[in-house]
């Protein structure tokens, strides 16, 4: 006698942050009437209605996600009821990452308000024409920031931590001597094929502070300053002919 295989469920998920319920009012009540109304109309039962009270879609970081998650990833949960895409994620990449998953395990997204099933041909199609849209906006994002952050390098912006070399003024980065000789150091000796510990030597000879702080460079320290960006980016030494 063969085991029964386990029927997937259909959990419907609501979701509202408290400034929003505040000033829009929708609420996690109207949200899970017209869930369990859609499911009613369409004969989808729903087995429950995960609920996330006063959390942010800027993350996928939540109780009740995590648990229609847990339960997508075990092969227990077979289709998703939400009123709009927007109350399971607001991020780009969360929404390919979810797309993704459920493609994957075969379950269906339902979005009431957007009148997509992916249970079916054309909502599928849709489906898949949003993650293409999403990755192309991720990738889009990707490139913009690659660009932003090569520009104000170049231009010696300061745009997140202050590299190894340069002292920070205001949001304008300026050179720091001492740490501008240690990094030429360091370029001379690993063109001439001197291993990391030998440079990190030299470099604790000098007095320079590596930057995890302390007074001794360690390897990952080197190799560190040596892969940076601004590292690459400073002229190689000239050689007299």
């Amino acid at each position: 006698m063969t085991k029964k295989k386990t029927e997937r469920i259909a959990v419907g998920y609501v979701r509202v942050s408290t400034d929003e319920q505040a000033a829009t009012g929708v609420s996690l009540e109207a949200q899970e009437a017209r869930l369990r109304a859609y499911a009613l109309a369409t004969g989808r039962e729903l087995d429950s209605v995960v609920i996330d009270a006063g959390e942010s879609a800027k993350t996928l970081e939540r109780p009740g996600m995590t648990q229609i998650l847990d339960g997508i990833r075990a092969g227990k949960i077979g289709a998703v009821v939400a009123l709009k895409l927007d109350r399971l994620t607001r991020s780009v990449g969360d929404l390919a990452d979810l797309l993704e998953l459920f493609a994957k395990k075969d379950v269906a997204l339902v979005l009431v308000s957007e009148s997509i099933d992916t249970s079916t041909a054309i909502g599928r199609m849709i489906c898949n024409l949003m993650a293409t849209v999403s990755q192309w906006e991720r990738e889009a994002i990707g490139e913009r920031t690659k660009f932003a952050m090569g520009h104000m390098r170049q231009n010696r912006r300061a745009y997140s931590r202050t590299p190894f070399g340069f002292v920070r003024v205001g949001d304008a980065l300026v050179e720091d001597p001492a740490q501008q000789a240690a990094l030429l150091e360091a370029r001379r000796m690993s063109d001439a094929g001197a291993k990391l510990r030998e440079i990190g030597a030299a470099l604790t000879a000098m007095g320079v502070q590596p930057p995890q702080g302390g007074t001794e460079w360690r390897p990952s320290s080197v190799r560190a300053i040596l892969r940076s960006k601004m590292f690459q980016e400073i002229p190689q030494p000239t050689t007299a002919a």
